[in-house]
């Protein structure tokens, strides 16, 4: 199915729904949940994933696992999606908060392939086939690290959402202790009771997922420069420690940049 609402087509007797849905570029599907879980995958472009706990940035070529009844918003760049809305009796084992994960081919040609069935297609033969398998292969996916969580008190999450829309790296523990009228050291502290990071780090992390849409547009060098690092030998080694993998990979295709 391609570009039709999940609503018009939920009630239908299939444990896996896929439909293919291509969005404008900067479009923004406001905050939502689905009845199902949700394997979102981006055939193309970069897209970012928010809920209460966190944040996630899902690069070309990954999904997302967004478990059922979870409220979301999805911003998408130049993004043209995959997805399976899938019955939650049929994946027990799907996490119980948002999971970035690899695409890879064998994963990628099922997806592509179901998204040409019929809601209604038949659970025999082949369609019922690719649907089962296409269950398998998710269920064999490892998470990859690109989220940050939120904080659970409304101060601290307003802080880092704006902080996310817009990474400073001149932004010190000082400046956002001041905005939440503690000290330094009792931010700091209840930061990382609620976050399970100090802030310097988290922010570290959050400049790194901003990095990823930027990539598609500038080159590696340009993009460190942008998000605080004094080179590109810095801001790659950086990127490859949090992500296991250099910026490059990210960057669109053409000439080798940066």
């Amino acid at each position: 199915m391609k570009n039709v609402p999940l609503a018009e087509v939920d009630h239908v007797d299939r444990a896996v729904l896929p439909i293919g849905t291509d969005y404008p570029p900067g479009h923004v599907l406001d905050w939502h949940e689905h009845r199902r879980a949700q394997f979102l995958y981006g055939a193309t472009g970069v897209m970012v994933v928010d809920t209460a706990e966190g944040t996630w940035t899902v690069p070309p070529e990954r999904a997302v696992l967004i478990p059922p009844t979870t409220r979301h918003r999805v911003r998408m760049l130049e993004v043209s999606t995959r997805s399976l809305y899938i019955e939650p009796r049929a994946v027990p084992w799907w996490p119980a908060v948002c999971t970035v994960v690899d695409v890879p081919p064998l994963l990628r040609e099922l997806l592509l392939a179901a998204a040409d069935f019929e809601a209604d297609y038949a659970l025999s033969g082949r369609e019922g086939a690719v649907a089962a398998l296409l269950l398998y292969e998710i269920a064999e996916r490892a998470p990859l690290p690109f989220h940050v969580a939120l904080p659970a008190s409304e101060d601290l999450a307003a802080l880092c959402r704006a902080y996310l829309a817009d990474p400073d790296a001149g932004v010190s523990n000082a400046v956002w202790a001041a905005r939440t009228a503690m000290s330094e050291r009792a931010f700091t502290r209840r930061f990382r009771a609620e976050t399970g990071e100090s802030p310097a780090v988290w922010r570290g992390r959050a400049r790194l997922l901003a990095a990823v849409p930027l990539l598609r547009t500038a080159s590696v060098s340009e993009v460190g420069a942008r998000i605080g690092y004094a080179s590109p030998a810095a801001f790659t080694a950086a990127f490859s420690r949090a992500f296991g993998m250099p910026p490059s990979r990210f960057t669109a295709p053409g000439p080798r940049r940066g």
